[in-house]
C-alpha cells in the first residue's frame, strides 16, 4: 500500500505563445481549470501504474470537485479533510514549447494537521510507503511516523526547500529531484547520502544510485515531441513507486516511469495527461 501526504491544486492553466519577461504583458491563448498538485498528480500516477494509494490531504470547501475527481481515478480520498480555508491554487503558464512557469498558493494543504497523518497511517504497516513532497505542512512528522511503523518513505524535495530536506532528510528511503533541484542540493549541502537517489535528467534521461552499490543505473529518455512538461516529474515519481512498491526492481520500476512521464509529455495538462499502465507498455513495447 501507498500512503501520499501530498498537496490538492486547481491549476488554472494559461496557454501562451511565449513565457513573458518581467513587466511584460501577453495574451493566452487558451484557459482551463484542472485539478493539480505534486500530490494529486502522484496519487493519480500511482492508481494508473495499478497501485493502491491513499491520498492524505486537505481542501477547502470549494474543492469538492477535485476530490471527486480523485476518487473516479481510484485513489482512497478517505483521509482527504475539508478546512474551512480556501483549496490550494496554481497559475500555470505554458508556452508553445511545452516549456511552463508556475506559481502557488498553498491554501489548505499548509492546514493539514498531525492527528490527519496519525489518522491515515494507523492503517499501515511494514513495507508500505509513504510519499511526501514540499507543498503541505507536517512532512516531518509524517516522516517520522511512517519510519516508526516500518515503512519506506519517498520524498520529492520540490519546490526545493533547504530547510525542509535536512529536516526530513533522516527518515528518507528514497529521494527524488530533478537536475535543478539537485545541484541546489549540492551546493547547500555538499553530498547527501540516502538509501536510494533519483535524479531525472530531462532529455538525458534519470540518474539512480543506492547505498552501497558502486555503479550508478541510467535511464535514457525517451524521445517525444513534447506538447506540455507540466506533471511530468510527478507521473514519474508516482509510477516509480508504485513499481518498487508492486516489487519490482528499480532498472525495470525507472523504465516504466520513464515512458510514463514521456507519454504525458505528449499531452496537455497535469493530472490528465497521466497515462493508464497499458498505455506505457504499448508505448515502450513500440520502441
Amino acid at each position: 500500500m501507498i500512503f501520499n501526504l501530498g498537496s490538492i491544486n486547481a491549476d488554472h492553466v494559461y496557454r501562451l505563445a511565449q513565457l513573458p519577461h518581467a513587466g511584460e504583458t501577453v495574451t493566452a491563448q487558451g484557459y482551463a481549470r484542472l485539478l493539480g498538485g505534486k500530490g494529486a498528480n502522484q496519487s493519480i500516477a500511482v492508481a494508473r501504474a495499478g497501485g493502491q494509494v491513499v491520498h492524505i490531504g486537505a481542501v477547502g470547501a470549494d474543492g469538492d470537485w477535485m476530490v471527486e475527481l480523485l476518487s473516479a481515478d481510484g485513489v482512497d480520498v478517505r483521509h482527504v479533510r475539508r478546512d474551512q480555508g480556501a483549496s490550494g491554487h496554481a497559475v500555470v503558464t505554458v508556452e508553445q514549447s511545452g516549456e511552463n512557469a508556475i506559481l502557488i498558493h498553498a491554501g489548505a494543504n499548509r492546514a493539514l494537521r498531525i492527528e490527519d497523518v496519525e489518522a491515515a497511517l494507523a492503517e499501515a504497516g511494514p513495507g508500505d510507503w509513504l510519499m511526501l513532497q514540499n507543498e503541505t505542512n507536517v512532512q516531518v512528522e509524517a516522516a517520522r511516523m511512517a519510519q516508526d511503523r516500518g515503512m519506506r518513505v519517498a520524498y520529492s524535495a520540490a519546490p526545493f526547500d533547504e530547510a525542509a530536506l535536512r529536516a526530513v532528510l533522516p527518515h528518507v528511503t528514497l529521494l527524488m529531484v530533478n537536475e535543478g533541484e539537485a545541484a541546489q542540493m549540492t551546493q547547500a549541502m555538499g553530498a547527501v547520502q540516502v538509501p536510494m537517489l533519483c535524479v531525472t535528467r530531462g532529455a538525458r534521461g534519470v540518474l539512480w544510485t543506492e547505498a552501497g552499490c558502486r555503479d550508478a543505473v541510467t535511464i535514457p529518455a525517451r524521445k517525444v515531441v513534447p506538447v506540455d512538461t507540466t506533471g511530468a516529474g510527478d507521473t514519474l515519481a508516482g509510477y516509480l513507486v508504485a513499481g518498487l512498491a508492486a516489487g519490482l526492481n528499480p532498472e525495470r520500476a525507472l523504465q516504466g516511469a520513464v515512458g510514463a512521464a514521456a507519454l504525458a509529455v505528449t499531452r496537455p495538462g497535469a493530472s490528465g495527461a497521466i497515462p493508464l499502465a497499458a498505455e506505457v507498455a504499448a508505448f515502450l513495447g513500440q520502441e
